[in-house]
């Protein structure tokens, strides 16, 4: 998985660039509109790599999962039932499953290392709401809110 995500951004990344080198030799408002979505799906998939491989050189997936932060919160458990994770969970696609194999660590460390995804995941959501802040510049409103609710 880790080699598609990292595959789909340099993708991404290529697709901006070259739109981004067309509009700016002719700029033309449907050009700037694909220009503006590729490079917020670009950005999107980039900030993630960059804050999931960020965060796991500092931790190293050595987080205390006891720490109050990672404790079950009341509204937790309704929450999750409410939309039915343990149905589609395990459908949705781990960066690294090797981490989460419980053949090769132990249960503290997969533990550990499902705290520090929680880091990653709240970092990338607070980080997929920035781009809003290019709604008015490039007045495209539609574009930036969609996709970065979305995102989050």
């Amino acid at each position: 998985m880790a080699k598609a995500i990292k595959l789909t951004t340099l993708i991404l990344g290529i697709i901006f660039t070259a739109l981004l080198v067309a509009y700016l030799c002719a700029p033309h408002g449907v050009l700037l509109d694909f220009t503006i979505t590729a490079g917020v799906f670009f950005y999107h998939f980039f900030m993630r790599l960059v804050v999931g491989l960020g965060i796991n050189a500092i931790c190293k997936n050595k987080i205390d999962y006891t720490k109050a932060w990672f404790k079950e919160k009341n509204w937790e458990k309704r929450f999750f039932d409410f939309i039915k994770i343990k149905k589609w969970k395990k459908h949705i696609p781990t960066y690294a499953p090797e981490t989460f194999d419980p053949k090769t660590h132990t249960l503290t460390e997969i533990a550990s290392a499902t705290c520090q995804s929680e880091i990653i995941h709240e970092v990338i959501m607070v980080l997929s709401l920035l781009p809003i802040l290019l709604c008015i510049p490039f007045n495209a409103i539609a574009v930036f809110i969609i996709t970065s609710i979305l995102a989050a």
